[in-house]
């Protein structure tokens, strides 16, 4: 598992997330305090405090560096 922060600070910027993220067959949490959820839901994403960095684990063994490239937009370094 690897975790990166992660910014979704507009509406637009969540739905690309999403749909980026449900090209891969693989598990992705986002952890805000002590919220866990899906990443693939969009409405569980707004039911976060996106105006903060958030947690993104990903959770795969193979394809990690794609899954990276793919969601460069969003980490924060």
């Amino acid at each position: 598992m690897k975790t990166v922060q992660i910014s979704l600070n507009s509406i637009d910027k969540v739905k690309s997330f999403v749909n980026d993220l449900a090209k891969f067959d693989t598990d992705f949490d986002l952890v805000s305090g002590r919220y866990v959820i899906d990443a693939k839901s969009i409405m569980g994403i707004f039911s976060l405090d996106l105006s903060k960095p958030i947690d993104l684990n990903i959770h795969a063994e193979e394809n990690l560096d794609t899954i990276l490239e793919v969601l460069k937009p969003y980490i924060i370094e």
